[in-house]
């Protein structure tokens, strides 16, 4: 397995050498930028595997350096996990909904967050690819990691194309929030409920393109979470 390589982007310079030393001990290769302004050159440049990225940054806000990743083609696939001391959940959905992949808040053991690390890059592409998949005009291609609309390429993050996998490939079947967390983030990860929300959110959104809009696929079943069922493809 080739090294991966992960960034870290925080002004303390205590918490960025505590990160590379743990980083480094399991064997991923670690950059480090204080302010977005570098933590933007170094993704241009070197195209790290993941990022960590702390909220509160001279310069500008982790949030302002997020939203400009997602909305560039070239850097929206970099799984982003956000390094906050902000613990209200209005703060954590800012962040989830701007783009984040995952978040952890500050104190926090290196241990959990390299576990999460690697639950996220497994989740983005390290794992198995499931054989091609279609429900009308949506196709989801596992080895490729792409899904299409009626020909036309959604943009989707990793996670919720995980959760649009994991969907189709159980069609039909009403599953809990904490299901999903177990089958999707994985049983080992601890990741909030709420998270799911956010993710489904993004997911049915992705869900909508040229005038189709294939949302309707994500049902809400009151009471338990969520299903995927072909009757919520558009007729006419």
């Amino acid at each position: 397995m080739s090294e991966r390589t992960v960034l870290v982007v925080d002004d303390e310079f205590a918490i960025r050498d505590m990160l590379r030393m743990a980083l480094e001990i399991v064997d991923f290769r670690c950059l480090e930028a204080e302010n977005i302004q570098d933590a933007h050159a170094v993704i241009v440049d070197q195209r790290p595997d993941i990022v960590l990225l702390d909220w509160m940054l001279p310069g500008g806000s982790g949030i302002e350096l997020l939203r400009r990743l997602k909305r560039d083609e070239t850097t929206r696939e970099i799984p982003v996990i956000m390094l906050t001391a902000k613990t209200t959940e209005d703060n954590v959905i800012q962040g989830l909904d701007v783009g984040a992949d995952d978040y952890i808040t500050k104190p926090f053991a290196p241990r959990e967050l390299i576990a999460r690390i690697k639950a996220l890059l497994r989740r983005s592409g390290g794992g198995e690819s499931a054989d091609r998949m279609q429900v009308s005009e949506l196709v989801l291609d596992g080895k490729s990691r792409r899904v299409f609309l009626s020909d036309t390429p959604l943009d989707m993050g990793p996670t919720e194309f995980n959760l649009l996998q994991f969907f189709m490939s159980h069609p039909e079947r009403a599953y809990s929030r904490n299901q999903l967390l177990d089958q999707v983030w994985g049983a080992n990860v601890y990741v909030e409920e709420r998270t799911v929300d956010v993710h489904i959110r993004r997911l049915r959104k992705a869900l909508q393109n040229d005038g189709r809009d294939y949302s309707g696929l994500i049902q809400t079943v009151r009471g338990t979470g969520y299903r995927f069922s072909s009757r919520g493809v558009p007729t006419g």
